[in-house]
Formats: structure tokens, C-alpha cells, sequence
């Protein structure tokens, strides 16, 4: 894609522009062809590539899990069930240093977010210009202009798709903050602490400020380690486009960063499934 006519700038914002189906005050019901008109399509426009890859993802997961408990056997295992048990030994270990109280669905919400994110987060290790070209090679085929064809591939660039998830951790931190504490119990934390009830207006500033601050943190944390990673793959991408020996040298850095964004992926899959884990303990705790 670099080499057809696009300029760097150009290419660049090309990889980073979801496929974005909204309501246009002007042409209605349509396909985004540049970032103004997406902007101008407004709060319910759909990122539907953002939309496509986590729904898929989600599904993956379910079925290879399925599939293992279908045929889970006590004799000789296979290597997909000793890759499972693995990842579930590991999550109930972390559940179990975090975690004091007792809910058995805090396991299962870690189990899934952080494979989720983890494999969201993987998408970001295929080459940035496979899945666009064969996007762009299909709207071409019904008759769209393969320039205005965009297809972001790594939901977790997306900040909709980390502020969906981090809101999702939100609600439940709330429900169950309630459920525990009981309505009282959880303003009473937001009014008279840490200062007591002389302070209730600053509690009430730092206590809202903190607990605001959870899902924000989950969701820019996640987006913005995640966005800096693909911005980087892109850039190096655009080095195959300046002749044979910046391509060479575009293809080590390329290996490089890949081998390296492997503990990133991972790392901030980890920390999103920990952070959410400890902000549910902190939800369960009762402060007399």
C-alpha cells in the first residue's frame, strides 16, 4: 500500500482510519471515506472492523475452550488440554494472591479478559499491510474506491473497544460495591473517608476522583501502549518503499520490535486482568 501513490503521512493515517459505518447528515447511511466524514457521522457510527475482529476473537476463544471440555480426558492428555489447564492453573493463581473475598465469577471474568485482550493485542504481530490489501482487493470487487477502503485490524488500538471493556469492569465494580457494602455503605466510603464527616466535601472529591480514574486507567493504558506499538509497525513498514537496503534494515527492526511486542501484548493483557482483579477485591472489602 505504500507504493500505490500514497504519501508517508497519507499511508499512515490509511492504517490507523477504521472502517466506520454511520448516519452522514449527507449521504446518510454510509461507509466513512475519509476521518472528517467519520467525525461527522457522529456517536453512533460503528467501527465495524473493531466490531468484526473482537466479536471473532471472542468467539475463538469459546470455541477452543469447548472444544477442550468436550474432550477433556483424566489419562494422557492432549497438548490443547495442557495448554488450557495451563492458562487456567495460572489465572486461579493470580485470582487467588489478589483476591480475598469470595466470588466464584472473578475467576471466569479473568480468565476472559485476559485472553480476550490477549489475542486482540496479538493482532497487532500480522503484517499491517495483509489484511488491509485483502480489504481493499474485496471493496474494490463491489465497486468501492480501494482508497477509501479502510481496515484496522488490532481492536485494541481502538479507544471504543478499551473503553468498552473498562466500563464493562466499571459496572460490575459498582454492582457489586453495592451489593456488598449496600447503598449506604458504598456513599458512605465516597463521604466520609479518609477525612471522616468534616470532610466530606474533599472526600467526596478525592473518593469520585479515584474511583473515576479505574476505567479511565484500564482503558488508555491498554489503547495507548497498544496504538504506540502499531504506529511503530507502520513506520517501519513505510522503510520497504526506499529501496533494497532500508528495506533490509526495516526488516531486522521489523523482527526486532516484533520479539519485543510479544512481552508488550502479554504484559498488558496481564495487567488489565490484575487491575481488575484487585479493583473487585477493593469492590468486596467493608471499611467500618
Amino acid at each position: 500500500m505504500a507504493s500505490e501513490g500514497l504519501t508517508s503521512a497519507g499511508y499512515i493515517k490509511h492504517h490507523l482510519q477504521n472502517l466506520t459505518l454511520g448516519f452522514h447528515p449527507e449521504n446518510g447511511l454510509s461507509f466513512a471515506e475519509s476521518a472528517e466524514q467519520a467525525k461527522e457521522m457522529g456517536f453512533w457510527a460503528v467501527h465495524l472492523d473493531s466490531m468484526f475482529w473482537s466479536l471473532f476473537l471472542g468467539f475463538v476463544i469459546y470455541w477452543v475452550f469447548r472444544k477442550v471440555a468436550k474432550s477433556i480426558t483424566s489419562d494422557v492428555p492432549g497438548g490443547l488440554q495442557n495448554f488450557v489447564e495451563a492458562i487456567i492453573e495460572f489465572i486461579d493463581e493470580s485470582v487467588r494472591s489478589s483476591f480475598t473475598a469470595k466470588n466464584d465469577y472473578v475467576a471466569p471474568l479473568a480468565l476472559t479478559i485476559f485472553l480476550w485482550v490477549f489475542l486482540m493485542n496479538f493482532m497487532d504481530l500480522l503484517p499491517v499491510d495483509w489484511l488491509p490489501m485483502l480489504a481493499q482487493t474485496i471493496g474494490a470487487a463491489f465497486g468501492a474506491d480501494p482508497h477509501h477502503v479502510y481496515f484496522k485490524v488490532v481492536p485494541s488500538t481502538d479507544p471504543n473497544v478499551t473503553f468498552g471493556l473498562a466500563l464493562g469492569v466499571f459496572w460490575l465494580i459498582l454492582y457489586y460495591s453495592i451489593k456488598v457494602k449496600g447503598v449506604g455503605g458504598f456513599f458512605g466510603e465516597l463521604a466520609f473517608q479518609p477525612f471522616g464527616k468534616a470532610g466530606t466535601p474533599v472526600n467526596l472529591i478525592l473518593e469520585g476522583v479515584a474511583l473515576i480514574s479505574k476505567p479511565v486507567s484500564l482503558a488508555l493504558r491498554l489503547f495507548g501502549n497498544m496504538y504506540a506499538g502499531e504506529t511503530i509497525f507502520i513506520l517501519i513498514a513505510l522503510m520497504y518503499s526506499a529501496g533494497w537496503a532500508m528495506g533490509l534494515f526495516g526488516g531486522v527492526l521489523q523482527l526486532g520490535w516484533a520479539i519485543f511486542h510479544i512481552l508488550v501484548i502479554t504484559l498488558q493483557a496481564f495487567i488489565f486482568m490484575t487491575l481488575t482483579i484487585v479493583y473487585m477485591d477493593m469492590a468486596h472489602q467493608e471499611h467500618h
